[in-house]
């Protein structure tokens, strides 16, 4: 989501000056794909009552020799060693033939309408969720929700309607396929969930001010409220970078201190970190916005014809989004500018040249496409409700996200219309379905008996 979520009242700048010596962190040692680079610093010097709770220090041990790094003494551990590691091999490969295998009979078991479900996220408003709109999603087996506006009511009042939400998702071959739920948890001005059990998030641009590891402490606390919350995806952060000439006249970003910094080199750990404390927390993270909203002025959610002109596909703004999914980030969320130095004829959200060139082939990005809103947005209004759909698929997205659930049947109707007419569409359906029953599994969402 861009900045619709936020209030017009803007919070002061906090900003901490810190040492910041590097330190290398694992995503996947935190049980989720993904890596991290932190930076320890002295904990001492960090705001402890940032988060609303007292940071935790991270402590690695000689996590790089795990994998046989140590020096063999004697010619004769060599075979102990190659056993060991055919065997971890081999586990490694069991496990992951296990997993497709679970996606494939989830997959199987599913009727057509279902599997087009998984492919949309609609939204529900925590303090006044609709039924109507509920029921509407229920209807047409909508895979993924998100919490939208702004809620007080806590961390157990919020796992109370999640459950409820839980408790009408679809059921596959007599088993229940849980929902994704999903919030914009950035900080500062742009944190929907909040009230007894979740912290008072700074903005980003002062989590930006502290050492990495301090921030991968305070997210993953953040994460465990979201979990406690029965969240388990958050559309943050922020990996764009706006310069610091344009600042608050970046309407999207800037205007609200959502950006980590001003330059790639101090975005690109923090994103990091970020999305490696929601993922020790067991919160799939997303970055955010593909392929980065830091040089623009208008907002896309108010605004029409919102262009990039400076952005290319070498631009170091990049660089946060190319770190973050080398580091096995599972979601990326696309906006819905016009970026004139890479596509000038196709919004983002609607060009194949940014998901399926830049961010798939060249970036290398295997996890699930997300959608910036596509309901509400005034950037997309030319565009009717089920092009919206079809064109952002068709260009190689996965999961559309619309705060209007409103518009679900018509874009479902238009996504099966053009599945019975292209094949080459239907194999993109079945590889999108796919792309997101593996982030359920990696969730622990699946079960396959």
């Amino acid at each position: 989501m861009t900045s619709q979520q936020a209030p017009k009242q803007r919070s002061k700048r906090m900003r901490v000056a810190l040492p910041i010596p590097v330190l290398t962190l694992s995503l996947a040692a935190a049980g989720l794909t993904g890596a991290c680079t932190s930076q320890a610093a002295d904990r001492s010097q960090a705001p402890a009552s940032a988060s609303g709770t007292t940071a935790r220090t991270i402590t690695t041990g000689t996590a790089g020799t795990a994998t046989g790094g140590a020096t063999r003494t004697a010619s004769s551990s060599a075979p102990a060693s190659a056993t060991s590691r055919a065997a971890t091999t081999a586990t490694s490969s069991a496990a992951k033939n296990a997993a497709t295998t679970c996606v494939d009979k989830v997959y199987g078991g599913m009727t057509a309408a279902q599997r087009v479900g998984q492919l949309f996220m609609g939204s529900v408003t925590p303090s006044k969720p609709s039924q109507q709109q509920i029921q509407l999603m229920r209807q047409y087996h909508v895979g993924s929700v998100f919490l939208a506006g702004r809620s007080t009511a806590g961390t157990t009042a919020t796992r109370t309607l999640v459950n409820s939400l839980q408790a009408k998702a679809d059921t596959v071959a007599g088993r229940r396929l849980p929902l994704l739920v999903s919030t914009d948890q950035e900080g500062g001005q742009v944190q929907v969930l909040s009230g007894p059990g979740f912290s008072t998030m700074p903005s980003a641009l002062v989590q930006g001010s502290w050492s990495t590891s301090y921030l991968r402490n305070a997210a993953t606390t953040w994460g465990k409220q979201l979990k406690s919350a029965g969240v388990n995806l958050n559309l943050a952060p922020v990996a764009d970078v706006v310069p610091a000439a344009l600042g608050r006249n970046n309407a999207p970003i800037g205007r609200y201190d959502r950006e980590f910094g001003h330059t790639a080199a101090t975005v690109t750990p923090h994103s990091n970190a970020f999305a490696a404390g929601m993922a020790q927390a067991k919160v799939l993270a997303t970055l955010k916005h593909f392929p980065g909203l830091g040089n623009v002025r208008g907002n896309t959610d108010t605004t029409a014809n919102v262009v990039d002109s400076v952005t290319t596909t070498t631009s170091s703004s990049l660089e946060p989004f190319r770190s973050g999914i080398k580091a096995g980030a599972p979601f990326v969320m696309i906006s819905s500018a016009i970026y004139s130095k890479i596509d000038a004829k196709h919004q983002a959200v609607f060009s194949s040249t940014v998901i399926q060139g830049m961010l798939r082939k060249n970036m290398g990005f295997k996890g699930v496409v997300i959608s910036d809103d596509i309901g509400r947005a005034v950037a997309v209004k030319a565009v009717s409700p089920g092009n919206r759909a079809v064109n952002f698929l068709s260009a190689g997205g996965d999961v559309v996200l619309t705060v209007d659930p409103s518009l679900i049947p018509a874009m479902t109707t238009a996504v099966q219309n053009r599945m019975a007419q292209s094949s080459a569409f239907r194999t993109q359906v079945s590889q999108s379905v796919h792309r997101v029953l593996t982030a359920k599994q990696q969730e622990g969402l699946l079960t396959c008996g």
